[in-house]
């Protein structure tokens, strides 16, 4: 009787009316007071339809104002009496509110889970964001104070300590650039400027860029085999972007005297672009957060060391505008490769640009 429909339940309560009522003027026809014929026929019926009516009255009525009640709480737009339908009887009403209620509840889930999980990204973000900030900030308030204790008078201090404090001014500079970036980004979007280039050029000059820095570390930059013409449809700022970030992080976390690959792989309509280094890795738990902004994998590691830690989150943003998408993969003690796709160039001849980004005429 689970999945009945309410009319059926009316239905079967008048037809047992109908019976008992029969059966009683048939008794009392024959034991007590004989009847005419058309009384002994209309009597069962007139009360049967009449229990019948007065039932579904009241049931429909019950059921609409209770459920009335009910979907005043899970509806989610204001409720409007014009606008709100009767439940009928001849429907599977509660077959109906079942579902609309498991719905409901769902929904509800659902939105405490998302909620919950914005919550610990807010307090997490607050809070690396507020650590990120104070490294520098009490590195210039240390230098600072040290030079009005009379370091300011030593020649041999004053200049150091202010090329330091200098320093530090910049790191929170860069930080706060690129957080203002990622935030115009989300809410503005992404203005992207499509040109084809090669995307191999491009990434010898990231690496001309970074030559210094690799040296410091001894860390080899180079092509895994000879590329030619790999020319690619993006923005090419951008994409700068992405590969200076990433190969600047490959140099930065990478091992002493390692070595930092850039691969390139043809796919229908697409190149595949990877950027590998020989470090340290990353465990398997760490990966999928890597490109949350503020993550650190190795949470005791310095935060002067390597850049704001928005760089992962940018990429991912700026590839994500080219409707592609960007990964890792990594081993421990092996390395990591970064890995995203870009659609290959244009063939329409207003599209092409020279070594030097000069478009052809």
């Amino acid at each position: 009787m689970r999945n009945s429909k309410p009319v059926y339940l009316i239905f079967g309560g008048s037809a047992i009316i109908f019976a008992l009522t029969a059966l009683v003027t048939i008794i009392l026809h024959f034991q007590v007071l004989e009847f005419p014929l058309w009384i002994l026929i209309t009597l069962p019926f007139l009360l049967g339809f009449a229990s019948f009516g007065i039932f579904y009255f009241f049931i429909e009525k019950f059921i609409n104002n209770r459920l009335k009640i009910l979907y005043r709480s899970i509806r989610k737009g204001k409720f409007v009496n014009s606008t709100m339908e009767a439940f009928k009887m001849t429907e599977d009403v509660f077959e109906k509110v079942e579902s609309d209620a498991k719905n409901w509840v769902e929904d509800r889930n659902s939105e405490i889970i998302k909620l919950k999980e914005q919550e610990e990204f807010r307090r997490e973000f607050l809070g690396n964001l507020a650590h990120e900030l104070k490294t520098p900030v009490f590195s210039i308030q240390g230098y600072i104070l040290t030079l009005l204790d009379g370091g300011l008078e030593d020649e041999n201090v004053n200049r150091l300590f202010l090329e330091r404090a200098s320093a530090a001014t910049d790191r929170m500079v860069n930080l706060l650039e690129d957080l203002d970036a990622i935030t115009k980004m989300e809410v503005n979007g992404l203005k992207l400027e499509l040109e084809n280039f090669d995307i191999k050029k491009l990434v010898q000059e990231i690496y001309d860029s970074l030559e210094l820095h690799a040296k410091e570390k001894n860390v080899t930059l180079r092509f895994s085999k000879d590329y030619q013409n790999l020319t690619v449809n993006a923005d090419k700022l951008k994409i700068a972007q992405v590969l200076t970030n990433l190969i600047a992080n490959s140099i930065y976390y990478g091992h002493e005297g390692g070595t930092t690959s850039a691969r390139f792989f043809e796919m229908n309509d697409l190149t595949l672009v990877e950027i590998s280094d020989d470090g340290p890795g990353i465990d398997e738990a760490n990966l999928p957060r890597i490109f949350e902004r503020f993550y650190r994998v190795e949470k005791s590691r310095t935060r002067n060391e390597g850049g704001s830690g928005l760089g992962l989150a940018i990429a991912k943003y700026i590839i994500e505008a080219h409707n592609q998408r960007i990964s890792v993969r990594s081993t421990m003690g092996l390395g990591s490769t970064f890995a995203f796709s870009l659609d290959k160039a244009k063939s329409n001849q207003e599209n092409l640009v020279t070594s030097r980004g000069m478009k052809i005429r």
